[in-house]
């Protein structure tokens, strides 16, 4: 299985019908992977949206995440979460599992080996992790048998992560940009506008496409309305030019708009 550029984001997104209809229009449009999470209280709906669209289930990336400030994560209580998400999402496997944070009483070597047993069980296809640092992401490494497959943290022009950008390409894993539109903030920069306009296309597919440049990046971008679905996806079409991609890679900032308690970052 191999990760797709763009997937469909759910946070926020948590009001039934809405989620079902949105996960649903991203699918039929041509999306292939959907990305939710226990915490988002949403995975019922994006079950709901992905049997009714008219896609083959084995065509799409499914992917959850298990909180350890919500569920736990010592090894019981992982395997517990994760046939709870199973039974919400109303799925026999989930393709693509993470560790939400590193936070609560996650332990590499207590939390990975259940990782590891629902890989075993044909539960879960592949591991994630999310919103870890590089320190973190070798001890997992360490306690994983199964390969780290993806990485998803928050990453936009303005929160670039090059040190962890260099960390997946160097093992090959996918690193998967949450809020890749900095909130919306990406959408009135003034460089970013410059190449929007240059191009005859959105600031957020300027955005993503940037992204995209990278190689192992994927992106999620959360949207609930057909328009900015199909914006968003639009971007796979928008090839920078090399001066565009250096302009924003010169985007001299470090702002980050997800925080928590606990975070890596915050040590």
């Amino acid at each position: 299985m191999s990760l797709p550029d763009i997937g469909i984001g759910t946070w926020q997104n948590a009001e039934p019908d809405t989620c079902v209809e949105s996960v649903q229009t991203a699918l039929e449009m041509g999306y292939r992977h959907v990305d939710t999470a226990q915490a988002y209280g949403n995975e019922a709906a994006v079950g709901e949206g992905i049997a009714t669209a008219d896609v083959p289930r084995e065509e799409i990336v499914l992917a959850t995440k298990i909180h350890p400030e919500e569920t736990g994560v010592a090894y019981d209580e992982v395997l517990e979460a994760t046939q709870d998400s199973l039974d919400r999402l109303g799925v026999d496997t989930i393709d693509l599992l993470y560790v939400h944070w590193p936070t609560g009483n996650y332990d590499a070597e207590e939390t990975l080996p259940a990782f590891d047993e629902l890989v075993d069980r044909g539960a879960i296809d592949h591991v994630g992790v999310s919103n870890f640092d590089v320190d973190l992401l070798d001890e997992a490494r360490e306690h994983l048998d199964a390969d780290l497959f993806a990485h998803q943290v928050e990453m936009h022009p303005f929160l670039q992560q090059a040190d962890l950008l260099e960390h997946a390409q160097t093992h090959e894993y996918d690193l998967v940009a949450y809020s890749p539109l900095a909130r919306g903030r990406v959408l009135e920069h003034p460089e970013i506008e410059s190449i929007a306009d240059k191009h005859g296309v959105s600031e957020a597919q300027v955005s993503l496409a940037w992204l995209l440049s990278k190689d192992r990046v994927r992106v999620i971008p959360k949207a609930t309305s057909e328009a900015h679905i199909r914006d968003n996806f639009e971007a796979l079409d928008l090839e920078l030019d090399p001066e565009d991609v250096a302009a924003i890679d010169a985007i001299d900032r470090s702002e980050r708009f997800v925080e928590r308690a606990g975070a890596p970052w915050l040590a």
